[in-house]
């Protein structure tokens, strides 16, 4: 079988979903590796690098989809402007996708009908389970902790303020109020990072354990009164809450939301479209020039006016939906996600290069379409179908 590695084509996206470490891997697997020209230049690899751990470069990203049996990426498939057909549509019938899919975000719901159509196989690297077997393949984890600590970054350099407390001959200028709404691993990198660089942290989770964690880092812990039996889901990861507890939710959140000078938003529940937290009227009493960083805009988001993609100023605020943060740390970034794929390919292989491993735990948990059919409960919920 042939693993072909494409040039990602998001715009700002520099990551690959191999190295050529896990090139040499995967062909001790048994697999033929082919990687696309210039595939890796965005973390300073040459094409030379990959050829020498045993892999052909393709020059035609077309050919490439059409000669893999496997295709590994790191973003979502996406229309590919340059040979003007969407990536799904290069695919080959019947193959094998394993990428970052986001399948249940509603801007990504037409792609995973297509993959359906085309009867891909597709795995998502977000539906990886939190259990110890699957920590090498946690992927979610792993970008989460690049981008948690990226997002504070690019806040500061967006806000018109110091970061932390400066005292000068005329006065002292305030420390910067963040506000971290979600305590993962993304919430938890945020507030270490925004504390290093001398900011006021909040923090506001619904599960207990993470709000012990932020605290544990120097956040000051907003209190939300909510039974645990209600927040908390199978492997520690947040539950979708009723729309009741919702606006319960996002009252405790409003009145530190008109303080904060940055807000970071990574409230997630696995595989499902993200809450919203922060509404536009909410917006609407920040300070002029804060930053929102929405972190979960793969998901749909937490704000509801954020616009994936970019940067967008409404209401004096600038909110970000940048959809990929880690692909702007690429190197390191890469270096994460090509092992994570490494150890989730040799388990989905565990039987042979030839046999997928549809039986195990990891495995059903991020399958979003075989033989025609969508199996992600998520996605099936977020359609409705």
């Amino acid at each position: 079988m042939r693993i072909g590695i494409p040039k990602e084509i998001l715009a700002e996206e520099k990551r690959v979903a191999a190295t050529p470490d896990t090139v040499r891997k995967y062909i001790a697997m048994g697999f033929d590796v082919s990687v696309e020209s210039s595939a890796g230049e965005g973390i300073f690899l040459s094409d030379e690098d990959y050829r020498s751990a045993g892999a052909s470069i393709r020059f035609d990203s077309e050919s490439l989809f059409v000669e893999s049996d496997i295709v590994l990426k790191v973003k979502q498939p996406v229309f590919n402007e340059n040979i003007g057909k969407h990536e799904v549509n290069m695919l080959r019938d019947g193959s094998i996708l394993v990428t970052f899919l986001h399948p249940a975000a509603p801007e990504n719901h037409e792609m995973i009908k297509r993959l359906k159509d085309k009867n891909i196989t597709s795995f998502t690297m977000d539906g990886i389970p939190r259990i110890s077997r699957a920590q090498r393949m946690d992927a979610l984890s792993s970008m989460s902790a690049v981008t948690g600590y990226k997002a504070v970054i690019m806040a500061a350099n967006q806000l018109p303020k110091f970061i932390p407390m400066i005292g000068t001959a005329i006065g002292t200028v305030k420390p910067a109020q963040f506000f971290v709404i979600g305590s993962g691993v993304v919430g938890l990198q945020a507030i270490a990072t925004a504390k290093r660089l001398g900011g006021v942290v909040k923090s506001l989770d619904i599960r207990q354990n993470a709000c012990t964690e932020a605290e544990s880092l120097g956040a000051k812990v907003i209190e939300f009164d909510i039974p645990q039996e209600v927040a908390v889901g199978s492997g520690g990861y947040a539950k979708s809450l009723e729309n009741e507890w919702l606006v319960i939710e996002r009252n405790v959140i409003s009145p530190h939301i008109e303080e904060a000078d940055v807000v970071i938003l990574s409230a997630l529940v696995p595989g499902e479209v993200a809450p919203i937290l922060v509404t536009g009227q909410m917006v609407s009493t920040m300070k002029p020039g804060a930053v929102i960083m929405d972190i979960s805009v793969d998901q749909g988001g937490n704000c509801e006016i954020t616009e994936p993609g970019g940067f967008s100023q409404k209401l004096g605020v600038h909110i970000c939906g940048i959809q990929n943060i880690p692909g702007r740390m690429a190197v390191h970034a890469s270096w994460l996600y090509a092992n994570n794929m490494y150890h989730y390919i040799l388990n989905l292989f565990e039987n042979g290069s030839g046999e997928l491993n549809l039986e195990d735990e990891i495995v059903k948990s991020s399958l979003v379409t075989h033989q025609s059919v969508i199996h992600h409960e998520g996605t099936i919920k977020a359609m409705g179908c």
